[in-house]
């Protein structure tokens, strides 16, 4: 129980320290001794630093838990796969911001937990962005996100679980649900990098000293504008997959969670 409380404790820290580093450039936070221009510059290395370190704690909090051998490297292979997709993301022309690594990060997360989703998505996107040259100020940004994608399929099996859906359309519509809300809000969420940085008009600019409430009203009239079309082509393409590939992709990932599911029974008890 204990070691519950303190995972559920490490989560709710590192997701909360992931909130501010996301709001850090919306809040009205006092700066003395810096001008506009000068706040504006601290906001990259403010975001990455926090960034990094919610990704290291979970990431220790994760070494933890004794995971098999098999789901390890099971892993692996999934991270392998989804960096592959990247390549083909990027041969073949596709829909706006479409791309096919958010479906087993999902799904991953929803049959595995939030520990295995998390590092599915933060490392899907590592190492996809080492093999197709993406790494650079943004990598965090989107690791983190990418984790939380993953971390959160675990409510939704908490409602099918609630509601015993094992198996039904519901499940799957449900996911589908999810993937699409998604592919707007990892959009809206990892824009929030350089969002601050860009010229326009009034009504879409990031002001230092604006407020939250003015900050987030002149965001959402800039992510209308310039981002919701294209995160349309995540969110739909987040859904066909799940349509069409979700019920098979179950069904083997949850064959694996099996076989890699265990109790441990104390030699006393086994032998009485």
């Amino acid at each position: 129980m204990k070691d519950k409380l303190l995972s559920a404790s490490i989560y709710l820290l590192t997701t909360l320290l992931g909130i501010f580093a996301y709001l850090y450039p919306l809040l009205n936070i006092p700066a003395r001794g810096l001008t506009s221009a000068a706040r504006r510059n601290d906001l990259p290395l403010m975001m990455a630093i926090l960034l990094v370190l919610c990704i290291l704690v979970i990431i220790f909090e994760v070494q933890q838990v004794r995971l098999s051998a098999r789901l390890i490297a099971l892993l692996g292979v999934l991270i392998a796969i989804n960096a592959t997709m990247r390549f083909i993301e990027l041969a073949l022309p596709v829909f706006g911001g479409f791309s096919p690594v958010f479906f087993l990060i999902m799904l991953c997360g929803y049959v595995f937990g939030g520990r295995i989703g998390f590092l599915m998505g933060a490392l899907s996107l590592f190492v996809s962005a080492l093999v197709t040259g993406g790494v650079g100020p943004w990598l965090p940004n989107q690791m983190f996100t990418a984790g939380w994608v993953g971390m959160s399929a675990t409510l939704i099996r908490l409602i099918v679980s609630s509601f015993h859906m094992e198996g039904k359309t519901a499940e799957i519509w449900l996911l589908i649900l999810f993937g699409a809300l998604w592919g707007f809000l990892y959009g809206a969420v990892t824009n929030l990098w350089f969002w601050p940085f860009l010229a326009g008009p009034g009504n879409q600019a990031f002001s230092t000293g604006a407020g939250l409430l003015s900050s987030l009203r002149n965001y959402g009239v800039y992510y209308l504008v310039t981002s919701l079309i294209w995160d349309a082509g995540r969110a739909i393409g987040n859904a066909l997959l799940v349509f069409f590939f979700g019920r098979a992709t179950l069904k083997v990932l949850n064959r694996f969670q099996r076989r890699f599911h265990f109790t441990y029974i104390p030699s006393s008890e086994a032998s009485t």
